[in-house]
């Protein structure tokens, strides 16, 4: 069946997705991550998003985590079946990249181990399609060479997205992106593209109109290029020549009329009928296909969105109807809308609940697919259970989707900011606000209270403080949160420290008590951005 996953592609391709299980990939990889959930949040809610928003923070930074990635990155490769050489020559690369360019090595340490797995998942006729700009596309492509062999590179696509803009000085303006297709081997599947004759090659070129039919062709040369082919030489209609056909193939073709002589002692030519044509190839320079305009009806608010119709090509080009699609960076789904358009199964995949939550309603809404017969969402929590069981496998993942889920910004690095794992903005008389919300999926304690009032104390901005967890805070918690005592304002008093557990937050839609917060609430303000799982 047709799934959406929420949560980490790395895991759900290392535990949901079968070895050689996948036709397509298709991966749209995200680079400057910020931008893109803050453009996201605020398309997608219609709320400002707070100039001081730090939680979505940049990720392509070194840090332990990273380091302990690294290490396990030879690992990986040589499961797939990458050779020694290649292995040591990652190593020396990321060495240098240290000293020069350390945001970059962090990207390619998150890039290397999901490109390892789609690797693994994918089928031994099938392909991969990663969408770049010129911000890491020829280290990326290095990348790729390795994992999947230089001999299985098949193109370099550009997509030429825009028309070029006049605000670059001091270089060309860039208006394109690559696509770099690669296969898992020679057999992989390939349905060759056309795109229709322009209307001014058809003017040109098809000048003719058969009476009987009314269909328009032109007269093709009928002529053999190789003039030594003697078994190819003879006269026919008068006129002698090396031909392309065998004799009793061209009396055949000029007995269907397929052949015509204009006049006596003219050379035959071939017609060729225009609704027989194909078209021109599609070749590895994609101008055709326009980037989604503001005033467009496919638009979703998506930062990164792409038009449906570039999917459709990859999708049409490199699978087959009934083969299974898989987009591990889904974003507002592109890949599955065109998937679902061309009859294919598809697996999409994202870290942001905001995402899945478009995509499920769009394929409800504009698919008429119905969740559960139609398809599937996997990894959302919708009971305690599924929470805790979340968090014992993903605590990251865990953080990430209470603190979206009560309509905060959780933060993008997995080691807490200084005790902040999200935070929460709301707008009073006196301007912007926030509540910076700390995360607990194992055993709670006071000390952890008393810690999350010493972060309140510290940051001047925040005038509120949330607790989430999963297991029921004791009374000493309650009582150590209460003594913190209230925020003034407009008015209305609120508690400075406010805990809510899981079953509060699903079972009893429980959000927290602060004035006007910035995220869109239904259902009289019971649900944080409309959710509702």
């Amino acid at each position: 069946m047709n799934k959406l996953y929420y949560g980490d592609n790395n895991y759900i391709m290392e535990k949901k997705l079968a070895p050689a299980s996948i036709d397509l990939v298709y991966l749209d990889p995200p680079f400057n991550s910020n931008r893109n959930y803050n453009l996201m949040y605020s398309n997608m809610t219609g709320q400002p998003v707070p100039e001081q928003v730090e939680a979505f923070c940049d990720a392509w930074t070194m840090d332990e985590e990273k380091e302990s990635v690294a290490r396990t990155i030879p690992v990986l490769l040589r499961e797939i079946g990458v050779d020694d050489e290649y292995i040591e020559f990652w190593k020396l690369w990321m060495n240098s990249l240290r000293r020069v360019n350390s945001p970059l090595m962090a990207y390619l340490i998150y890039m290397v181990p999901r490109l390892c797995r789609m690797k693994r998942v994918l089928k031994q006729t099938g392909s991969i399609y990663l969408h770049c700009d010129s911000t890491a596309s020829h280290y990326l492509k290095i990348m790729m060479d390795g994992i999947f062999g230089h001999k299985n590179f098949r193109n370099e696509i550009i997509w030429r997205r825009t028309n070029a803009k006049s605000l670059a000085s001091k270089r060309f303006p860039q208006n394109h992106d690559t696509i770099l297709f690669y296969t898992c081997s020679e057999k992989a599947t390939f349905n060759k593209q056309y795109l229709p004759h322009s209307e001014e090659y058809v003017n040109k070129f098809y000048k003719y109109t058969d009476e009987q039919s009314g269909r328009i062709y032109r007269l093709a040369d009928l002529t053999n290029p190789n003039k030594d082919r003697p078994n190819l030489t003879y006269e026919f209609l008068g006129v002698t020549r090396v031909w392309r056909w065998t004799k009793e193939r061209m009396e055949e073709a000029y007995r269907a009329g397929l052949v015509v002589q204009k006049k006596p002692g003219a050379v035959p030519c071939l017609k060729r009928y225009l609704d027989e044509q194909k078209g021109n190839a599609v070749d590895d320079i994609w101008s055709d296909i326009k980037c989604i305009q503001a005033n467009s009806k496919e638009r979703l608010g998506y930062p990164t969105q792409k038009p449906v119709d570039l999917l459709k090509r990859i999708i049409a080009a490199s699978s087959n109807p009934g083969d299974t699609v898989f987009d591990p960076f889904c974003g507002c789904g592109t890949t599955v809308y065109a998937a679902q358009a061309l009859d294919r199964k598809w697996i999409g995949c994202d870290i942001a609940i905001l995402a899945i939550k478009l995509v499920r309603d769009k394929l409800r809404e504009d698919y008429t697919l119905a969740e559960g017969r139609d398809f599937i969402v996997d990894g959302i929590p919708n009971s305690v259970d599924s929470a805790r069981e979340l968090a014992e496998h993903d605590r990251f993942q865990f953080q990430h989707w209470i603190v979206e889920r009560v309509g905060g910004f959780p933060m993008l690095k997995k080691t807490a900011d200084k005790g902040i794992d999200g935070r929460l903005y709301f707008d009073t008389k006196d301007g912007l606000m926030e509540m910076v919300l700390s995360v607990k999926s194992g055993s709670v304690k006071p000390a952890d209270v008393r810690d999350l009032r010493g972060v309140l104390e510290r940051e001047s901005t925040a005038k509120m403080a949330g607790f989430l967890c999963i297991q029921p805070p004791t009374r000493a918690m309650r009582h150590e949160a209460a003594s913190a005592g209230l925020y003034d304002c407009g008015g209305n008093s609120y508690p400075r420290i406010q805990i809510l557990t899981v079953s509060e937050i699903i079972e009893d839609r429980k959000i927290f008590n602060t004035p006007t917060a910035l995220r869109s609430r239904v259902d009289s303000g019971q649900m944080a951005i409309g959710f509702d799982w």
